[in-house]
């Protein structure tokens, strides 16, 4: 397998798809001349032609409502929206819209589109570049919602999207674009929308997370189990909607002792459901509050360098609130 970089990853899953079938096109603002202010979309313009990876104005209602009518006249568009924080001009066309089309015709009607948004902080973008919208779309029915941590993941999960005959959010974190390296088949393959991934084992405590922080997640438990001797057990819910409640279930019995962690604010965030769902179904279980580490709730990302550190989570902030939880 061929190790590439978190972004080469995403690249490639649009760029296999839309080879094997001439119903996948890209739009988006500057994915196409300028091949995505990320470079995600880098040489697919030249590869499919401006007809198939379409510059569009900076619109994000038209972006979301031209994929959706695309999408139900039988296309399946990759609509990129520059920064997740833009999404929101797009709300009404993705939570009213997309969401709702199969309910509401009866399952007459599909919506198979993918909006792709970076997610994220630590690029000193500030409030309106580094934002986790993700909650705001979570708890819609009709919608699902994936954030891949690994470069295999990214690929597989893309892949997977552009095939779902529903609507998915696929949420890929900026920090990771060349941050985080892996090996990723050159074959294909998808990753099943709905299900976590164990990314280790232990019997201290449990970690439950999703997208970069979980870098933190494997640094510190690394670290700890050398130095302390904590055994730690880490899930990737990969998927944010729906949730894999099996999998949460079994990682919170394993230890009784469970961590929930993302970036996204702490209040109303993926982590309040994720503890719902255990409160639920093993309370007696569990041998410590569940804990969460999550971004603090304040109404954005500030643009300061040294306040963006202390907003953002990192390997410290997570092996310390590992530490906690273990001597609980």
């Amino acid at each position: 397998m061929a190790v590439m970089e978190y972004i080469d990853a995403i690249r490639l899953a649009m760029k296999e798809e839309m080879e094997q079938d001439d119903t996948v096109f890209v739009l988006g603002e500057d994915v196409g001349v300028k091949g995505g202010v990320f470079t995600t979309t880098k040489g697919l313009m030249e590869q499919f032609g401006e007809m198939r990876v379409m510059d569009t104005p900076l619109a994000e209602s038209a972006i979301a409502g031209v994929a959706i009518g695309a999408a139900m006249c039988g296309m399946k568009p990759i609509a990129e929206m520059q920064y997740s924080d833009f999404m929101l001009p797009a709300t009404n066309q993705i939570i009213s819209e997309a969401a709702k089309i199969r309910y509401r015709s009866n399952n007459d009607w599909s919506c198979p589109v993918v909006i792709r948004a970076p997610i994220g902080g630590g690029i000193f973008g500030g409030l309106y570049h580094s934002q986790c919208p993700e909650s705001i779309f979570f708890g819609t029915p009709g919608l699902k919602i994936v954030a891949p941590y690994s470069p295999y993941d990214a690929k597989g999960l893309l892949k997977a999207a552009i095939r779902d005959p529903d609507p998915v959010l696929y949420f890929e974190n900026k920090k990771s674009y060349k941050l985080l390296k892996g090996e990723v088949p050159e074959d294909d393959y998808i990753v099943p929308i709905g299900k976590a991934n164990l990314l280790r084992e232990g019997d201290d405590i449990t970690v439950i997370g999703y997208s970069q922080p979980l870098h933190f997640v494997m640094q510190a438990a690394e670290e700890l189990e050398r130095e302390e001797g904590i055994a730690t057990h880490v899930l990737d819910l990969r998927t944010l909607q729906p949730l894999d409640r099996e999998a949460i279930i079994a990682a919170a019995r394993r230890t009784g002792k469970v961590l929930i962690v993302h970036e996204d604010n702490k209040t109303g965030g993926i982590g309040a459901e994720v503890s719902a769902i255990i409160s639920e179904e093993c309370l007696f279980e569990l041998d410590a509050p569940i804990a969460r580490l999550c971004g603090p709730d304040v109404p954005a990302m500030p643009i300061s360098p040294p306040m963006e550190k202390f907003f953002m989570l990192s390997k410290d902030k997570v092996k310390e609130a590992m530490r906690q939880l273990a001597l609980y």
